[in-house]
């Protein structure tokens, strides 16, 4: 089994990295997202995504050429997977949408596809069962800004077969992740594990008026040598995702912090376009946020 045509389901805040990434690493790749005005906010994105590849990675101009011309889109699931060796679903972290998607994809998708959930907290056998081949299905999860913080988490669930758990590996290293090998499923993976309880330890800190946003920030700062602190890191994962995860606990376990957190964060930040760094305001302004003043450590 040799990939040569990855499709990347869902273009946002880590669907496009992922396509970018591997269309870097020599891989002819479809871009697919439920519509073209979606898609079209992810090529210029890709413009975005170039400057941060020639300053961290010394990328050259060709290098970059190269990589957009491996990149295609479409917003016709059956021709973004026609030819697929694998597809890799970024779609919302949301089980209904991923349930749907599967749905689909396992109509449309060659036998030969391999699919690959990006999910970062929901278990690959939450869907398995939709994707109509369960043996080819397996989780490889990636942390923002991918290409340099590189993590490619494999993980397989009960019926992936151990074929594709090794080829998934390979295809991490590949694409330039380290790649992880994740043998038992657990919600968060291993990054998520030890991160989401930092996020949410410092949501809770804001929520009960225990101490303000920079200084939570601040304090795991200087504690750790950590660059960024709770609130910037959400900023970078994105408040959409913090808002989902947190109005899920909510609706499962009635807990009133939770929904707390998950009303500030809609009524505060999403109701007014504060996303996080993708739309220049989140917790932080940006390009110039004050956790990057040199002063604020002191």
């Amino acid at each position: 089994m040799d990939f040569k045509n990855v499709t990347i389901a869902g273009s946002g805040v880590l669907g496009y990295q992922i396509a970018f990434q591997t269309a870097f690493h020599n891989f002819n790749v479809t871009v697919y997202d439920i519509n073209d005005e979606v898609l079209e906010k992810a090529k210029a994105k890709f413009d975005i995504l170039s400057e941060a590849f020639k300053q961290d990675l010394g990328a050259t101009d060709d290098q970059l050429q190269a990589t957009k011309a491996r990149l295609s889109y479409t917003s016709d699931l059956a021709e973004a997977v026609k030819d697929a060796d694998l597809v890799i679903e970024a779609v919302p972290e949301n089980p209904q949408i991923k349930i749907e998607f599967y749905q689909k994809l396992a109509k449309v998708a060659p036998e030969k596809t391999v699919f690959a959930t990006n999910s970062s907290t929901l278990l690959p056998s939450q869907f398995a069962a939709y994707t109509g081949r369960p043996e080819k299905f397996v989780a490889l999860h990636f942390a923002n800004e991918i290409w340099k913080h590189n993590t490619g988490e494999v993980m397989k669930h009960p019926g992936t077969s151990d074929e594709v758990f090794e080829i998934l590996l390979v295809f991490a290293k590949q694409i330039g992740m380290v790649p992880l090998a994740i043998h038992k499923e657990q919600p968060g993976y291993i990054v998520n594990s030890l991160l989401v309880p930092l996020l949410s330890a410092g949501m809770d800190l804001w929520i009960r008026d225990v101490a303000d946003i920079e200084t939570v920030d601040k304090t795991w700062m200087v504690a750790t040598g950590a660059p960024l602190g709770p609130f910037g890191i959400l900023d970078v994962v994105g408040i959409t995702t913090a808002y989902n995860i947190n109005k899920m606990v909510a609706d499962k376990t009635k807990d009133p912090v939770k929904l707390k957190i998950a009303d500030k964060l809609k009524a505060e930040f999403i109701d007014k376009g504060k996303l996080g760094v993708e739309t220049g305001e989140g917790f932080y302004k940006y390009p110039n946020p004050s956790f990057k003043q040199k002063d604020f450590l002191k």
